[in-house]
């Protein structure tokens, strides 16, 4: 078959080619590559528009959920603030309604104010900054040209970022490793500065130009300055993530790498220069000159043009791509050979990149002592458990950053992944599905990420268990429409046979859904615009462009800059939840669900932002529910159906955001405990839970407890945003009366339930600590003013709940 292409989702987009700084290590102007001095210094008006129509194509096409979207350098900062917002406007304005957009700028910090930081605030733009360590490690490199030292002004740019009203754009300090720098020193300078993360990357080298190594050739001194980092990084539990050595831990595990340097996964990422050409990744600049260049650009060239040049295919061949002597490495998994450019030598046999990194033996000691490590401390025949304390701790306060959730959503993908293996097996010897488990496989191997985009859909688990339950007998289709899937969104060559359902219904997971004449068995195969599926012969084509009132595709909301959610309305799985789903929605449904959600969003960031990074990172799905009965709101999560929940849509924006984030509790909580045991399986006792008039078992308390800890802090900005309006006349006076009452009712059925976890004997050791989190965020809303009038009304409400618990108990 054809060679599966790999889409990009990592744009690196260059508005200046040109830098404030003469960093004496930087690989685009003191290394091999002189391609810049031809380039102009800033990107024109008409690259970045093109730009952004070529990038919301390129996820149109291959149904990508995010683009991750670098503006970089040179130094960015040069090409002024109308540029840079030009650049954020052009992207957001095309990838609305498309895919999420992550957009990020990397910068050397020297002229980062609060002008640029305020229109990143706008747009939501992150900002990387590069930092190698304290004064004088900076300062062995990062100088201007005349030798001044840029280092106080850099540290003045971070002490703006950690600023409260910018401290969510931080994204993080990137250090290049010199090894006559302390490491130790280096570590505990970037830490001071509270980075929400920090990477170490090895110094741009080659076999031509190797790296540093004051001891002699056969030293592994970037091994040594890395283990004492990391040694040190153990010890105080990991305080911080490490992008290094996150991605060593997680390959160790068998998990995808987080960086490029790093891992087997296939290179995906492309720049685009001020001119508007493509190239590969930077890091090659240090090989030859010209290295990046593919001879492509946005105005003549899509990127799925720049996905099949070959320089690009090189590095999407996993194992098969390395040198003889890097296949039969036993860090191979990990390391993956090293950065592509680091296997460069020009050589008499021109071997050009099929060599092993310039940096092997310090990659294969250091992976090698981490392993090590990792065998001392962990029992390896156990299944790894991903969540680290900090994270843990997170997550029992309630909340759960951007990175935790992540993290939550990675281990689910794993148990999706085991589930449709498990299905597999059960289903080798009685359904002809071998043909679909071999294109599976394939697709695992070429292109890995967009298999797992495919399994990350929310209903892919509910299908598997609904299988292995028997609910479905022997209808094993779902397997074939996940490989369809996958198969569409990796551009592969195949054609797929997939079951058309009752009412004629073909399902295309996290797609859409294909109405036709009949039932049976379509073959589906991917198009240049879209796909064509055939049944008993009649050929329906579907183009992804244009509409089709057969073709049902899920339609994607950009609730805000960094939050954009699928409305699933289509797969015949999303009836997972308690309460009936709706069916397809209308035109004026969906505008109201747009309104509904973009305020639901604003709500989130500004009165509860402590969910607001988990809910972006975990909740990619919504699925509309019947209308509620009315005075009820209606919202449900599933517990096979990570990322997802079902909401009735209710009429206010802000009641909404408390059904979202209210079941995205149950959504996380869930996903904590396929990691942890927190309480006995075996303690079959029910207990009285606050805010219900029927007993509960333990864990339905639990679900219940961590749910309204964001019911609670709902209720608790509410009343905080209506203190705050101006005036207090009669129709304020009356809803600040009725929230103050569902702040103290809530505040008290949680702690409440809390103490009655912690009491119950049946926790374990970590359920007694994350209970215990539960406690310290819930305890000093306690201690919070309140009027006399919501205290009696909420004690009444209590009461009420109670006395028709215990009739309940009587009767039964």
């Amino acid at each position: 078959m054809d060679a599966v292409l790999v889409p990009f989702r990592q744009f690196v987009v260059k508005l200046h080619s040109r830098c404030d700084l003469a960093c004496d290590h930087c690989y685009i102007y003191e290394h091999a590559d002189t391609q810049w001095k031809g380039r102009p210094k800033a990107a024109s008006g008409d690259v970045l528009p093109r730009t952004a129509k070529r990038i919301a194509e390129h996820a149109r096409a291959h149904s990508l959920d995010t683009v991750h979207v670098v503006l970089h350098g040179g130094e960015p900062l040069l090409a002024g603030v109308h540029l840079i917002r030009l650049a954020a406007e052009e992207l957001r304005r095309e990838l609305a309604g498309v895919c999420a957009l992550d957009l990020r700028i990397h910068t050397n910090g020297v002229l980062l104010d609060r002008r640029f930081l305020d229109l990143f605030a706008e747009y939501d733009i992150k900002v990387g900054i590069s930092l190698d360590g304290d004064k004088a490690a900076n300062d062995l490199h990062r100088r201007y040209a005349d030798g001044r030292s840029s280092y106080a002004k850099v540290l003045r740019a971070i002490d703006l970022l950690r600023q409260p009203e910018y401290r969510r754009l931080f994204a993080g300090l990137l250090c290049t490793i010199d090894v006559r720098n302390d490491p130790v020193a280096v570590y505990d300078a970037l830490l001071a500065l509270e980075p929400p993360r920090l990477d170490f990357l090895l110094p741009h080298s080659t076999w031509d130009e190797p790296p540093l190594r004051p001891d002699g050739p056969e030293s592994t001194p970037y091994a040594d300055w890395l283990g004492a980092v990391y040694r040190r990084w153990e010890a105080q539990g990991r305080p911080v993530p490490v992008r290094t050595f996150d991605s060593v831990l997680r390959t160790l595990h068998g998990l995808s790498s987080l960086t490029e340097n790093l891992g087997l996964e296939p290179a995906d990422l492309v720049v685009v220069e001020t001119d508007g050409t493509l190239e590969q990744a930077d890091s090659l600049k240090t090989a030859y000159d010209g290295a990046p260049a593919t001879g492509f650009n946005v105005f003549d060239h899509d990127f799925d043009t720049a996905a099949r040049h070959p320089g690009m295919i090189d590095r999407q061949h996993g194992l098969k791509g390395l040198c003889e002597e890097c296949r039969t490495c036993p860090v191979v998994q990990s390391c993956g050979g090293g950065l592509y450019a680091h296997r460069y030598e020009t050589g008499s046999g021109g071997s050009g990149f099929d060599n092993p990194s310039v940096f092997c033996r310090d990659l294969l000691t250091f992976i090698s002592d981490v392993a090590e490590h990792e065998r001392m401390t962990t029992d390896f025949q156990a299944e790894p458990e991903l969540l680290s304390e900090d994270q843990l701790d997170q997550l029992a306060s309630g909340y759960g950053d951007a990175g935790t959730v992540t993290v939550l959503a990675a281990e689910q993908l794993e148990i999706g992944r085991e589930l449709l293996a498990t299905v597999w097996d059960r289903a080798a010897d009685r359904y002809d599905a071998k043909p679909v488990w071999d294109l599976l496989t394939t697709l695992d191997t070429e292109a890995p990420e967009t298999l797992d985009a495919t399994l990350a859909h929310p209903y892919t688990r509910a299908w598997a268990m609904r299988c292995l339950d028997g609910d479905q007998g022997a209808d094993l289709g779902g397997m074939a429409e996940i490989a369809a899937v996958a198969a569409l969104r990796a551009g592969a060559d195949e054609t797929v046979r997939v079951p058309v359902r009752q009412g004629g219904v073909l399902r295309l997971p996290g797609l859409g859904r294909l109405l036709l004449d009949g039932q049976g068995t379509a073959t589906v195969s991917g198009t240049a615009d879209g796909f064509t599926a055939t049944l008993d012969g009649a050929v329906t084509r579907v183009s992804w462009e244009r509409g089709d009132r057969r073709w049902q595709p899920v339609r994607r909301i950009a609730a805000g800059a960094d939050w954009t959610v699928a409305l699933e309305d289509t797969d015949p799985q999303r009836d997972s939840h308690q309460w009936p789903v709706a069916e397809r929605l209308g035109d004026a449904e969906l505008a109201a669900w747009e309104t509904g959600l973009t305020g639901a969003w604003r709500f989130v960031n500004r009165a509860l932002p402590r969910y607001a990074g988990g809910v972006a990172a975990g909740l990619s799905t919504i699925t509309p529910l019947q209308s509620a009965p009315p005075g009820q709101d209606v919202s449900a999560a599933a517990r096979n159906a990570f990322g997802t929940v079902g909401i009735a849509r209710p009429a206010a924006a802000d009641t909404l955001a408390l059904l979202i984030v209210h079941e995205f509790q149950h959504v996380k909580l869930g996903a904590v405990l396929d990691l942890h045991d927190l309480f006995d399986p075996a303690d079959s006792r029910l207990y009285f839970a606050p805010w219900r008039a029927d007993p509960r078992p333990l864990e339905g308390l639990l679900q219940g407890t961590y749910a309204h800890l964001a019911v609670s802090e709902y209720w608790r900005a509410r009343l905080r945003e209506l203190r705050a309006e101006p005036g207090q006349g009669q129709r304020i006076q009356a809803q600040l009366n009725q929230v103050e009452m569902e702040f103290v009712r809530w505040r008290q059925h949680t702690a409440d339930a809390v103490e009655t976890l912690a009491e119950s004997g049946s926790l374990t050791p970590l359920g007694e600590r994350f209970t215990a989190g539960m406690r310290a965020t819930v305890a000093p809303w306690l201690d919070e003013p309140v009027g006399t009038g919501a205290v009696v009304a909420a004690r009444r409400s209590m009461e009420e709940t109670k006395a028709q618990w215990l009739a309940n108990q009587a009767q039964g």
